[in-house]
């Protein structure tokens, strides 16, 4: 970990030196942009009326020029500074657990999830909070999106993508750098959704009758002036030409205003889609990312390039020269709103992949990151053996380092761990690590673990079950809906399970009878998993059932006050503290 903290405190203080040369750079460019102003001022009051002006005025306006870019230039690169600073000054707040300031993801939850709702994947102080690093909207949907997706898939591949991210950390932040400067005003979805469903609306033989339109237009002006052909019929050709334009006068103006929109949304994309071209990437995922930036062995920056390039020639319409002359004699604005519809024909159904690639980029690099963060975690071995999970000094990653009390734990596929213990022992924090510990393995992450062994499965979770005036839902009938929905996704195929406190919504003898039968229920269908509880007479089942196991976290009461060890142990927990704990607050005698 200090070896990670050295990286960007190191990183920082690079940085700040260079801010401060830009800085500097920043300062000699304006006084040298005031002086060259000034001197240009007193240079065409004093040599007006001399032949030097002529030479004197266009060196000093190249010059002045020169200067408005370079201070353009420099500014823009002392903001790209400045949030390499903020990021990395960003990454040691979060080393030092510092990190409920940061968007949570909240609006990513989902009450109906498998397993969202029980374990803190989403607000404050989730591990969306905690591992999230994404910076474009796209990129934060598709890390919540791999945070939820129940069905493993592709783990080794995810597994070497973020692995060779992760020895990446200086392009990663460069990368999210660029992308904070990233923010159109409209989002690439719909961009992408009007370029995949724009109907043209110019004509074929608008390609090949233009420039002959434009050709004979030059043909009747060089004859008008020759004295050949008289004036008005280039006026007539001109009104004629007014007419054509005229026609799809409404379709322009429309389509004028989708492509300002579009136009800005993906020169803002640009550089994020170049970065990506340039670099090298050696792992089978980041090299499919980077093919979606292909059509036919053509980089998408070029082709991007000649779509910027038509469209700055089509928003010339609005220049006062284009507006007068060009319509009429060229066609211009028929013309270029035909190029620019000509390339979404062949390339716009390609701009959502585009969009896609940039955002999956944006996500890996957050997971890059955290594997980066966390040397002490493991990348679980992928088997096909009779274990689901096998993991030594397993944790929970949002747990403090200094307090977090590792633990071994192994399950084989069809098991039960049932697990007791005192309020306060471990039981919930345990089951939720381990249970964080599928999403991240299923995600490609490393995990708080060492020797970590998985065998890909899917998650169900019942820990947390709400009643709801609203819907006129008891506590009881809420869960029993969750325990249901465990069952019907159960049929679809075999998963992990994990209850915390089942049937918590009934009387104690009801809910031991039916905690019995839901476990036995569970067995029979082949799933796996644990199941935390108070109730002791559950653990009987491993008395019939050989798949049932049972395991607690311990209580004592050491000197007159409570103490835990948080250690994961074989057999049946035998100390609560309820009863001291009323004793201990003053709430009873």
């Amino acid at each position: 970990m200090k070896d990670v903290q050295h990286f960007y405190t190191t990183q920082r203080e690079v940085h700040q030196r260079a801010l401060q040369q830009a800085k500097k750079r920043l300062s000699l460019l304006a006084t040298l942009r005031l002086s060259v102003f000034v001197a240009l001022a007193l240079a065409g009051y004093f040599l007006w009326s001399s032949k030097m002006v002529f030479f004197v005025m266009p060196l000093g306006i190249v010059l002045f020029l020169y200067l408005v870019t370079s201070f353009s230039d420099v500014k823009r690169h002392k903001a790209y500074l400045q949030r390499l600073i903020d990021i990395n000054t960003n990454e040691l707040e979060i080393l030092a657990r510092r990190f409920h300031h940061l968007p949570d993801g909240k609006e990513f939850l989902m009450p109906e999830h498998p397993y969202a709702q029980d374990l803190d994947l989403f607000g404050r102080g989730s591990f969306y909070q905690y591992a999230n690093r994404t910076t474009l909207p796209q990129g934060r949907e598709v890390f919540a999106g791999l945070l939820l997706d129940g069905y493993p898939k592709d783990i080794i591949k995810k597994q070497e993508a973020v692995q060779e991210l992760a020895r990446l950390p200086e392009w990663c932040q460069h990368f999210s750098s660029l992308a904070k400067e990233t923010k159109p005003k409209i989002s690439p979805d719909l961009v992408a959704n009007w370029m995949k469903n724009h109907k043209p609306f110019t004509p074929k033989w608008i390609g090949i009758v233009t420039p002959i339109f434009a050709l004979v237009s030059i043909l009747w002006i060089v004859l008008a002036f020759l004295g050949l052909v008289p004036e008005s019929l280039v006026l007539v050709w001109y009104f004629f030409g007014i007419g054509i334009v005229g026609r799809f006068s409404k379709n322009i103006l429309k389509f004028a205003t989708h492509v300002s929109q579009a136009q800005e949304t993906i020169q803002q994309h640009q550089r994020l889609i170049s970065e990506l071209e340039g670099q090298t990437f050696a792992s089978e995922l980041l090299q499919d990312l980077q093919k979606k930036l292909e059509v036919k062995g053509e980089k998408t920056s070029k082709l991007l390039k000649k779509f910027s390039q038509s469209i700055d020639n089509f928003e010339q319409q609005n220049n006062l020269l284009v507006f007068m002359f060009g319509q009429g004699l060229l066609l211009w604005s028929l013309y270029f709103a035909y190029r620019i519809e000509s390339w979404i024909v062949v390339y716009g159904k390609d701009v959502e992949e585009w969009f896609s690639a940039i955002a999956q980029f944006d996500a890996y690099i957050s997971l890059g990151t955290y594997a980066f963060n966390h040397p002490d975690h493991a990348y679980p071995q992928i088997t096909d053996g009779p274990m689901v999970l096998q993991a030594k000094a397993v944790g929970h990653p949002l747990v403090d380092p200094q307090k977090n009390v590792l633990n071994d734990f192994s399950l084989d596929t069809g098991r039960f761990s049932i697990v007791t213990g005192a309020n306060m022992a471990g039981k919930s924090t345990f089951l939720r690590a381990v249970a964080l510990q599928i999403v991240m393995a299923n995600m490609g992450l490393l995990v708080k673990g060492k020797e970590v062994k998985y065998k890909p499965v899917r998650l169900l979770t019942s820990m947390r079950s709400s009643d709801s005036l609203a819907d006129e839902t008891s506590y009881f009938y809420a869960e029993l809906k969750r325990l249901k929905y465990i069952v019907d996704e159960l049929e679809k195929g075999n998963g992990f399970v994990v209850l915390d406190e089942i049937l918590k919504g009934t009387n104690s003898v009801d809910k031991a009878e039916g905690s019995k039968k839901f476990v036995e229920k569970l067995v029979r269908s082949g799933a796996t998993g644990l199941v935390a509880t108070h109730d002791l007479s559950l653990c009987t089942l491993a008395d019939n059932l050989p798949q049932v196991e049972n395991h607690y976290f311990d209580a004592q009461i050491v000197n007159g006050e409570l103490y835990f060890d948080y250690r994961f142990k074989e057999g049946i927990c035998q100390n609560m503290n309820a009863s001291f704990l009323l004793k201990k607050m003053g709430i009873v005698d």
